[in-house]
């Protein structure tokens, strides 16, 4: 899991990992080697060598452990099971690919290793990638990408070295979302992102769930949530499905790097046709649904026992999303989804009218207004649903909370944030929580401090309020505007000092008209009166 370090600069040589910063000279390296290869294809090429590093580190450091306390045991399946370390064969791995890096059939020999692994691991079968052998994959490429990955984490003791390793994952992950745009967007939820929801809910104990879990970068912060609040993992048990098939391998190879046991399911049918864990409820669930998906075969499920708030329409399968992952809730379970901010307004085909039962039936416990720029795949600006059951009494660590009953808390996000590059935009650790804090505190949690509205930012509103405005939820409408500190100039002055200046702005526009006209007339042309 993730660990918190103080070090600082850029990474050592041997790409180690021994300083932060290090996944990101890695991968420009990894990049390098890319050529022409389209990034949706090398993705997989790549990723699928960091898995097999992992596992097979992972592997030797148990190994060498066993041999150590007790040499017989070195080669029982069951000591390596017991630690939640995969079994990796001789041939799969990672010294003898790296012994053959430069053989022209070293993608025969990855292959191979892949095959190896499924075969000895039943939770892996069907999920490892296995062409690398194909005549497009440069082979020359391939022995220098292993000899590159050989270098992370490189001497490192086993824990430090599968953390490292699961950082390089996720980062790989994000930028390879990047680099295909929207189509990254399909398996990557940019981590600002679940981090805020992750710290809202606080998944801390029972069961964690996403319905349509990407690459499993919900689960990913989750653990490190209860990690870096001195929890056991042990305590929360995680649950997801996913209907792409390649993406929910990207998942299995994500959480099985970091070292989470999951029961994430896959069907090309998906959570509203084919629910796989129908008879579960959850006491956590994080989503992020595509966005105003039309083809979501909702005129094959107009009686469904999952739409109590209303028949969502076959056209946007917003109001489905949310009413399946409420129906998923456990008594006192807490859901935040993403979706896009036209589900806070809509009053197309119903939706308003869904809205309405959800909020009558007391439901809705916070919403976000996201900053735009956020998401690698769409430019639509988001939201955040907070949903939760127990509103009047529900239990956090143990603590209840208070009755929030006929509330909502608006909190309106869309000034913050930072651009961390032309076209995307990430929440500073200080932002995500500020969010978090206000909610915590709002709900009334132990040591979360008294809550107070913050014009332009945050308003606890009633029901009454909702209503007046015809159930709309856009945070804008209740957190009024922020106020406006005073400089110190009187308003007399200050009207003086500006008109001056506006003055002046006019003069000097006049000037530089003219001066724009004469240069034209020296140039022999003549600007039309």
């Amino acid at each position: 899991m993730e660990k918190k370090r103080t070090a600082r600069g850029k990474a050592a040589n041997n790409g180690n990992g021994a300083s932060l910063g290090f996944e990101a000279e890695l991968f420009k390296a990894a990049d390098k080697l890319r050529g022409n290869m389209e990034p949706s294809d090398y993705k997989h090429v790549v990723l699928g060598l960091i898995f097999l590093k992992y596992i097979s580190d992972a592997f030797e450091a148990r190994h060498k452990t066993l041999l150590a306390e007790d040499p017989a045991a070195a080669e029982d399946r069951d000591e390596y099971l017991a630690e939640n370390v995969f079994w990796v064969p001789k041939e799969a791995r990672w010294s003898h690919l790296q012994a053959n890096a430069k053989q022209p059939t070293i993608g025969t020999l990855i292959d191979d290793a892949m095959r190896a692994i499924e075969k000895e691991n039943e939770s892996l079968k069907g999920v490892l990638p296995k062409d690398y052998a194909r005549p497009a994959l440069n082979k020359v490429m391939l022995g220098e990408l292993i000899d590159l990955i050989s270098g992370i984490a490189l001497g490192e003791d086993g824990d430090r070295s599968k953390d490292i390793l699961g950082r390089v994952y996720e980062y790989f992950l994000s930028q390879f979302a990047g680099a295909e745009g929207k189509r990254g967007g399909e398996f990557y939820t940019p981590r600002s992102v679940v981090r805020v929801l992750v710290e809202m809910l606080e998944p801390y104990t029972g069961r964690v769930y996403d319905p349509c879990c990407g690459s499993g970068g919900m689960f990913v912060q989750s653990e490190k949530f209860v990690m870096e609040h001195g929890g056991r993992i042990g305590d929360i048990a995680i649950y997801g499905q996913e209907s792409n098939y390649t993406t929910w391998r990207l998942c299995k190879m994500n959480l099985a790097v970091r070292g989470i046991d999951a029961d994430i399911r896959w069907n090309n049918e998906g959570s509203f046709h084919k629910d796989e864990l129908r008879d579960l409820k959850f006491d956590f669930i994080l989503a992020n649904p595509p966005f105003n998906v039309s083809d979501w075969g909702g005129e094959r499920l107009r009686e469904d026992v999952r739409w109590q708030f209303g028949v969502p329409p076959v056209g946007n399968a917003n109001y489905a999303w949310l009413q399946h992952i409420y129906h998923h809730l456990a008594p006192n379970g807490t859901a935040g989804v993403v979706l896009a901010n036209g589900s806070m307004s809509s009053q197309q085909s119903g939706e308003g009218e869904i809205r309405r039962a959800m909020l009558e039936a007391d439901v809705v416990d916070c919403m976000v207004a996201l900053p735009g720029q956020l998401f690698y795949s769409t430019q639509i600006p988001a939201c955040l649903w907070i949903l939760a059951k127990g509103r009047s009494n529900g239990l956090v660590r143990k603590t209840r909370l208070r009755d929030r009953r006929g509330q909502v808390l608006f909190i309106d996000a869309r000034n913050m944030g930072v651009m961390v590059d032309r076209t995307r935009r990430e929440l500073t650790d200080e932002e995500i929580k500020k969010i978090a804090d206000t909610y915590h505190a709002w709900r009334g949690e132990k040591d979360a401090g008294e809550y107070a509205d913050v014009p332009g930012f945050c308003k606890s509103a009633t029901l009454d309020e909702i209503r007046k405005h015809d159930y709309v939820l856009t945070p804008g409408r209740y957190v009024g505007a922020a106020a406006q500190e005073d400089d110190g100039e009187p308003f007399a002055e200050k009207m003086d000092r500006l008109a001056a200046q506006w003055r002046e702005q006019r003069a000097e526009a006049a000037r530089l008209d003219a001066a724009i006209e004469a240069n034209l007339e020296a140039l022999g042309f003549s600007t039309p009166r």
